[in-house]
């Protein structure tokens, strides 16, 4: 059964080349739907050459924002089976077998992976700060997400008002909307971590204010947290830093952030 695998991408070109070459290699038939949000480096060129040597890669460059791309990506997928990564992870071998095993055997609608961080060690061990609705942890990252072709229809693709938390928004739309979501241990991607430490807080930040934006659209969110859960977490010196500049995110984009779209 084929499966579109696509990735939303910019600026990546240290990185795409380990991307590809572990997604090329995965379980036929696939395809890789690669969509550059404008890279201004070489990401496009590099993308290119494997659009030359391998038929069923594809490139394409639109969007303006992470959720406008990621849209695109989804309408040219031509498969009834969706995978989602990032130009910045490296999938492992059995990617794609492990999610075909979920999907298709296990009969289920949404699989989440296990993401490994790697990069810096103080920062490969921070914890995600999970959200459940109807019992599904809705955190798992959208660099290991993948579903069928009648979820992203029936919750109308990803919300492009998001600056960051877009996946968070899409997996809390579909399981209101009654699809379930697995999670598949097996099912492996590698995802660096920021090189440098502007780079950790500059994501910190920004997932901070993206967990605001979820409260503006969904209402309030903390009796959806685990409380237990966060305090067993790894308070170590980066997890501190690390909720730092999320607060000043959350913060920042509650009395200065763009107010969700009218619902029409």
């Amino acid at each position: 059964m084929l499966v579109s695998i696509v990735l939303k991408i910019r600026n990546e070109e240290d990185n795409i080349s380990d991307a590809l070459d572990s997604l090329v290699v995965q379980e036929s038939p696939i395809e890789i739907i690669i969509v550059d949000g404008y890279s201004t480096d070489r990401t496009q060129e590099i993308v290119n050459d494997y659009v030359s040597r391998y038929p069923f890669v594809h490139l394409y460059v639109a969007g303006t924002t992470r959720g406008d791309s990621l849209n695109f990506g989804l309408q040219k997928a031509q498969a009834d089976m969706v995978a989602l990564t990032d130009g910045d992870c490296i999938a492992n071998p059995n990617w794609i077998k492990e999610i075909r095993r979920c999907i298709v055997d296990r009969g289920v609608d949404m699989v989440a992976g296990k993401s490994i961080n790697i990069g810096l060690n103080a920062w490969e061990k921070l914890d995600r700060v999970e959200l459940y609705n109807k019992g599904f942890d809705c955190t798992w990252p959208g660099c290991n997400l993948a579903f069928r072709r009648k979820v992203f229809e029936t919750v109308g693709g990803v919300d492009p008002w998001f600056v960051t938390a877009e996946d968070i928004d899409f997996n809390l739309r579909a399981t209101d909307a009654g699809f379930s979501l697995v999670h598949n241990p097996k099912a492996i991607i590698y995802n660096r971590t920021r090189g440098t430490f502007y780079g950790f807080c500059h994501q910190a930040f920004w997932n901070g204010a993206g967990r605001k934006q979820l409260t503006m659209k969904h209402g309030v969110l903390w009796e959806r947290y685990d409380p237990l859960r966060m305090f067993r977490q790894r308070m170590t010196f980066w997890a501190m830093v690390r909720l730092g500049f999320a607060w000043l995110g959350y913060l920042g984009y509650k009395f200065f952030g763009e107010k969700p779209p009218a619902k029409s």
